[in-house]
């Protein structure tokens, strides 16, 4: 029951009552949706539409006739539906289970990692000056990861996490300016409002993200993909970030390796400015 007394039904059960007030496109999106559970709790809305062969408007049409506020509400209510009717592994497997999916998340990023994309990423910011990384909630301190190990390089790097100021900071941004956008669903609203703003002024964009087809990428000039896609239940979790620290350091290490003899020295540096913190 919610706030107001009213009961809350499965996604599934909310479709089927409503499903004789679906238009053609309706029962597209639905007849999608019944056979591919599992899977499309993991979409972008991109995809979604892709795969329905529909348009994004459509598809957030059809999730507000259901009441529910877009696509992210309705992956978030479905998945609790699937993971109530799933049986739990016990908790006796769980240190091998979370080392599997630790392994698997970097394996599979491995994968996908495009090499010239990426080769094309360390060029950028190689020649870059004006650096900003847009990160919200749990990709924010993937952002402030990156600020570290690309100030360890030589590189002087702003994070914005907050997206009142990452409007702000895209809104004076320039064809001078590099933007990193972290996103593991490549479909947070403020994030992607920033990055149009920056791109439209003519800012590079990067994007770091599990999702190629994606709100977000719309507006990148380059995109590195990472692997683990994340459950609706499970955000923020330290599976994730390991994919997106896995696409960091791949680009981190691949500037190091660019610039070996001053990253040497500003370690040097670093180094030795940092030793007096030390007892």
């Amino acid at each position: 029951m919610n706030k107001v007394g009213k009961k809350i039904l499965k996604p599934t059960l909310v479709m089927m009552q409503k499903r004789s007030e679906f238009t053609k496109s309706d029962l597209k999106i639905y007849n999608y949706i019944i056979n591919h559970k599992e899977s499309i709790i993991y979409y972008s809305l991109t995809e979604m539409s892709d795969a329905c062969d529909v348009a994004e408007a459509t598809i957030l049409r059809f999730f507000k006739k259901l009441e529910y506020k877009g696509f992210q509400d309705f992956k978030f209510m479905l998945a609790q539906e699937i993971s109530n009717s799933t049986e739990i592994e016990g908790e006796q497997n769980s240190i091998e289970r979370i080392k599997h999916h630790m392994i698997q998340a970097i394996e599979d990023s491995a994968q996908v990692a495009d090499e010239a994309v990426l080769e094309n990423i360390v060029d950028r910011l190689d020649e870059a000056h004006d650096i900003v990384i847009f990160g919200i909630g749990a990709s924010g301190i993937a952002a402030m990861d990156m600020q570290n190990r690309l100030m360890r390089v030589g590189k002087q790097v702003q994070v914005v996490t907050d997206s009142h100021f990452q409007i702000m900071r895209a809104t004076t941004s320039s064809s001078e300016t590099v933007v990193v956008a972290i996103s593991l669903t490549g479909s947070t609203r403020d994030i992607v409002d920033s990055v149009k703003i920056a791109s439209e002024n003519g800012a590079t964009v990067i994007t770091l993200t599990n999702h190629e087809k994606s709100p977000l990428t719309k507006y990148a000039d380059y995109v590195l993909l990472s692997a683990y896609k994340e459950h609706p239940l499970d955000s923020g979790s330290l599976i994730a970030k390991i994919s997106q620290l896995y696409t960091i350091d791949l680009i981190c290490t691949g500037l190091a390796m660019k610039n070996m003899e001053q990253s040497k020295i500003v370690k040097m540096k670093i180094s030795e400015n940092a030793s007096g913190k030390l007892y």
